[in-house]
C-alpha cells in the first residue's frame, strides 16, 4: 500500500482518489472547497462526457446520474454564413449515449463518497509553500488543481503551446425552457459555428434544478460576439438571447421561455491554452506530478476537457498500480504523462487547436460530405469519443481526400 496525496478535488483529482482508494491504496485528498461549498457555486465546466469516459467511471461505480441526466444521442452541426443565414447542417448520431452533469453536483457527491469510503479529504486551499511542505510525507504527490499558484510552478512547454494568448472568450449559461428541436427532438449537442465571429454550443445537461440545457458562447476575442465581460451578471442572459436572434434566428425561435436555473448560473471568462512540463520542481527540493488541466489546458471549443482528465485519472492509475514497490520518482513521473500524450492528450490538443482556427477546405468538404453521407457524419461524431481516429483523416487533406473517396 502505497501513500498517495492528490490536491484538487476535480474530474481528474477526485477519480484518481477513489479508484486508488478502491485499489487498496491510502490516500489524502486536498479540496479548495467542501461540498456545501461546491453545490452554492457556480457551475465550473461545460462537461458533456462521452461513453469511453463514461465507461472508466463507470469501472469503479462512480457514474450514477446515467438515470437523471439525458441521454445525449449524437451531433447537431450548423453552420451560419453569413450570420443569420444558415448555409449547412448535418445530424451525427453516437453509438451510444453521452451524458452531462453539472459538476456541482458530481464533485460534491464524489467528496462526500471519498470520506465515507477512507480517503483522508482535508478541506484547504494548498499554496506552493505549504506543498513543499507536505510531499516528504507521502510516497507520491500528484497536482489536480487547474487554477491558482500551483500552476506557476509547471513550466509551459513551447513546443506543445502554440498561443500566448486567450483564442475565444468564454461565456456560458445553465437553463430551462428550451424548446426540442422539432427536426430533432431527442436530446443532442447543437454546435452553431459563425465563421470569423465564434461559436454556440447548445448542451442537455443535470443540474441541480433538473434536466437543463447549457447555453456556451464561444467569442473570438475583440469581435461581435465579445460582448460579455463588462456587463453586470444580471444581464448574461438577455445578451445570451440576444447575440442569438440576432445571429441565429432559426435557433432563436426555440427560447421564447428560456430562464436560468438559478441565481449562479453563469460563468465567463478567458484563459490561453498551454501544454504544461509534468513535473513541478518545488522550493526545497520536492517533486510533484501534474494531471488534467494544470498541465493540459486546451480550450473546451471541443469538449473534451472532462473526458481527457477522466482518461489521465485511469491512465495515471494503471501507472501507479504496475510500479508496485519502487519509488515514484523524476524519471516515471515523466513516462507516465508522456505515455499519456501519447496515447490520449496529443491527439485532442492537436485536434483542439486546429479548430481554434478557420477550417482548411479539405475539413469544409468533410462538413459538406457529412451533410449529405451519414457514414461521414457517424465517424466525425466518434472522433469526440476517440480523437486519435480524428488524427487519420480529419487532420490531414490526403488522408481526407482519400477517405472522402472511398465512401
Amino acid at each position: 500500500m502505497r501513500n498517495i496525496l492528490i490536491v484538487g478535488a476535480g474530474q481528474a483529482g477526485l477519480q484518481l482518489a477513489l479508484s486508488l482508494k478502491a485499489e487498496g491504496h491510502q490516500v489524502t485528498l486536498m479540496s479548495a472547497r467542501t461540498p456545501a461549498e461546491i453545490r452554492a457555486g457556480r457551475p465550473t465546466s461545460t462537461q458533456a462526457m462521452f461513453d469511453p469516459a463514461l465507461e472508466l467511471e463507470r469501472a469503479y461505480g462512480l457514474n450514477h446520474w446515467d438515470q437523471a441526466a439525458p441521454p445525449i444521442h449524437g451531433l447537431h452541426v450548423m453552420l451560419a454564413a453569413p450570420p443569420g443565414n444558415l448555409a449547412l447542417q448535418f445530424t451525427a448520431p453516437l453509438d451510444r449515449p453521452a451524458y452531462s452533469t453539472d459538476q456541482r453536483i458530481k464533485f460534491a457527491q464524489w467528496l462526500t463518497e471519498a470520506e465515507q469510503a477512507g480517503v483522508d479529504v482535508i478541506y484547504q486551499p494548498v499554496s506552493l509553500s505549504y506543498l513543499q511542505a507536505l510531499t516528504p510525507r507521502y510516497d507520491l504527490t500528484i497536482v489536480a488543481a487547474g487554477r491558482g499558484d500551483l500552476v506557476e510552478a509547471f513550466d509551459r512547454d513551447p513546443d506543445r503551446s502554440p498561443y500566448t494568448e486567450p483564442q475565444r472568450a468564454l461565456a456560458v449559461a445553465y437553463v430551462h425552457g428550451l424548446a426540442p428541436d422539432p427536426a430533432w427532438p431527442e436530446p443532442h449537442v447543437e454546435f452553431h459555428a459563425i465563421p470569423g465571429l465564434g461559436e454556440l454550443f447548445v448542451i442537455p445537461s443535470l443540474t441541480t434544478s433538473g434536466p437543463c440545457d447549457i447555453l456556451f458562447w464561444e467569442a473570438i476575442p475583440g469581435g461581435p460576439l465579445d460582448v460579455f465581460e463588462n456587463q453586470p451578471a444580471e444581464n448574461h442572459l438577455e445578451i445570451t438571447l440576444g447575440l442569438i436572434k440576432e445571429n441565429l434566428p432559426w435557433f432563436s425561435e426555440r427560447c421564447g421561455d428560456v430562464t436560468l436555473t438559478d441565481d449562479q448560473a453563469t460563468i465567463r471568462g478567458r484563459f490561453t491554452p498551454a501544454v504544461r512540463k509534468p513535473v513541478a520542481h518545488l522550493p526545497g527540493g520536492g517533486i510533484a506530478l501534474g494531471i488534467g488541466d494544470i498541465v493540459i489546458s486546451n480550450d473546451p471549443i471541443t469538449g473534451q476537457g472532462s473526458n481527457t482528465a477522466a482518461k489521465a485519472a485511469a491512465h495515471y492509475l494503471q501507472a501507479i498500480l504496475a510500479n508496485g514497490d519502487k519509488p515514484f520518482d523524476e524519471e516515471w513521473m515523466t513516462v507516465t504523462f508522456e505515455s499519456f500524450w501519447a496515447a490520449h492528450g496529443q491527439a485532442v490538443t492537436l485536434w483542439t487547436n486546429g479548430m481554434l482556427q478557420p477550417l482548411p477546405p479539405h475539413a469544409q468538404q468533410i462538413l459538406g460530405a457529412a451533410s449529405a453521407n451519414q457514414t461521414v457524419a457517424r465517424r466525425f461524431a466518434h472522433g469526440f469519443e476517440d480523437p486519435n481516429d480524428l488524427l487519420t483523416w480529419f487532420a490531414d487533406p490526403q488522408a481526407a481526400e482519400t477517405y472522402l473517396r472511398s465512401v
